[in-house]
């Protein structure tokens, strides 16, 4: 299924072409630790906190898998004024991730806490709340007034509130010539229509277009939603079945995933490796095929994880010598 000229393609400079990643961001804080105890107060564990760390999540976590597989990516997004904010910016700049990031005083930036002990998650909080209007209307300005310096967009729905204005954002996109790539949320995907491509998981899929019993139903499903939102592509990622293309006919993959620890962030991982190789020129079915491999490599990590261009490479010729 590999050969030379994939590692040859990724090998070349990939930072030549920009991409604009657009959505939901969100700082994945955990706290790790130890139990060795129930709690007294109630039936529940006590974890003794021994490490904290802090990742860019949700659209943040797309930007950054682009800038570790070498590519040119900026992040357009809305947070509070606060210290998740703060240490978002830092994070990302650390990443080489350019970003503009819009700030609403009248919310908290969204955190997603986990406490993690013994690589077991005992519980995850969340703090979010939805941007005001005034700020969306400022990410939409923003998006026009850029747009034309970048080859393929992302949107990267989390349902969060950060993206209202999808509709517009793909019509100007489209004007512009560019190519338009959505992780889509909800059960409706009108607001998706006219999208170069929609990556929804299994549950994603079930959600828009009722359950399926064997594969020439997925097909009927999919080609369906394809045809109603007119959409180029329509690619289903399926965990342990690997993922499925619809396009001119139906393209499977097999996972390539040895070791499945964590599977959260690994839709990220998908649409930046396939928007990479988009802008660089890349062959849909190609593209879809090296954001496979790339998946099978990050979902052996905790949490939102990324995959270095290097690490590809070197586990593509490892794939290439077995």
């Amino acid at each position: 299924m590999f050969t030379q000229k994939h590692i040859d393609f990724l090998q070349q400079n990939l930072a030549n072409k920009k991409i604009l990643v657009v959505g939901d961001v969100m700082l994945d804080r955990y706290w790790f630790g130890d139990v060795e105890r129930i709690s007294p107060e109630a039936p529940v564990p006590i974890a003794k906190i021994n490490k904290i760390e802090d990742r860019p999540g949700g659209a943040a976590n797309v930007a950054r898998n682009i800038a570790s597989l070498g590519g040119n990516v900026t992040l357009l997004s809305v947070v509070g004024s606060d210290e998740p904010a703060l240490v978002l910016e830092k994070l990302l700049k650390a990443e080489h991730v350019d970003t503009i990031l819009k700030k609403d005083d009248e919310i908290s930036t969204i955190v997603k806490l986990r406490v993690i002990a013994k690589h077991q998650q005992l519980i995850r909080i969340d703090f979010e709340e939805k941007p005001s209007h005034e700020i969306l209307a400022e990410v939409l300005d923003s998006f026009r007034a850029i747009i034309k310096n970048f080859e393929v967009v992302i949107l990267s729905d989390y349902g969060k509130g950060g993206l209202t204005h999808t509709a517009q954002m793909i019509e100007i996109a489209k004007i512009n010539g560019k190519q338009v790539l959505v992780d889509p949320k909800g059960t409706d995907y009108t607001r998706y229509r006219h999208a170069t491509m929609i990556t929804p998981n299994r549950s994603e899929m079930k959600d828009a277009v009722g359950d399926w019993k064997t594969e020439q139903e997925l097909q009927q499903k999919a080609n369906k939603l394809k045809e109603e939102l007119f959409l180029d592509y329509l690619l289903v990622t399926r965990s342990e079945d690997g993922m499925s293309l619809f396009a001119d006919q139906a393209y499977h993959y097999p996972t390539f995933a040895q070791e499945v620890f964590d599977v959260s962030g690994a839709g990220d991982t998908v649409i930046a490796t396939i928007a990479l190789m988009l802008a660089n020129n890349a062959d849909i079915t190609e593209a879809i095929n090296i954001a496979n491999f790339a998946a099978g490599i990050v979902v052996a990590k905790l949490g939102t994880a990324t995959v270095s261009k290097n690490e590809l490479i070197n586990n593509l010729k490892q794939h290439l010598n077995t």
